[in-house]
């Protein structure tokens, strides 16, 4: 279901039209807006709703590696890149707390078992055209025990390579390009800022 615009003193809705409702929600919008100089334009947007979801980075201090994914992603691939994308576990909340659904993903997609999770931010990736904000979390894990296989739902057509980066090669790997999901070069970038503030 399409989510209606709220009115507010900068927005009066005109009109909206569900253009696809499968995976997600894809609704056109059409309303008044109330511009910084006073005068009101219409406007006409999309907006593409799946829900809110959670993103972590685990980081093993013995070893200092992160735990990281690799997947296929068909929106990447279709703009020209072979698909295979490095991230940091995530998942859609649907419904659930963030960290309990944080943690259902770890353990779907990686196999490892985390009880602790430290809340940083809450991240609009792409205000433009998607509702969805992204919970950002951060945490240890233990490489060498891990609780289960992970690879994700098969069902759900995931294939998911579990990987430990060693931070100063992921850092690496940002700069030339090889990871270049933005939830995972922002979760990197914090945990290379936080080393940087505690020298």
């Amino acid at each position: 279901m399409s989510k209606p615009i709220p009115p507010s003193d900068r927005i009066k809705p005109i009109s909206q039209t569900l253009l696809a409702d499968d995976w997600a929600t894809l609704t056109k919008y059409e309303f008044d807006f109330k511009r910084s100089d006073g005068r009101w334009q219409r406007m006409v947007r999309q907006a593409y709703d799946r829900g809110n979801g959670v993103a972590c980075l685990l980081h093993d201090p013995a070893y200092d590696t992160l735990l990281l994914t690799r997947q296929f992603r068909l929106p990447v691939f279709l703009n020209g890149h072979d698909g295979d994308m490095i991230e940091t576990p995530a998942g859609l909340l649907e419904g659930a707390a963030p960290q309990e659904r944080m943690r259902g993903e770890l353990q779907e997609e990686t196999g490892y078992t985390v009880s602790k999770l430290n809340h940083i931010m809450d991240v609009h990736m792409s205000p433009g055209s998607v509702t969805e904000y992204l919970s950002f979390y951060t945490g240890t894990y233990d490489k060498d025990t891990p609780t289960g296989q992970g690879g994700g739902e098969y069902d759900e057509g995931e294939d998911i390579e579990v990987l430990h980066i060693p931070v100063n090669d992921a850092l690496a790997m940002i700069r030339n390009g090889a990871i270049s999901d933005a939830k995972t070069i922002i979760l990197i970038q914090h945990l290379a800022l936080e080393r940087l503030s505690n020298r």
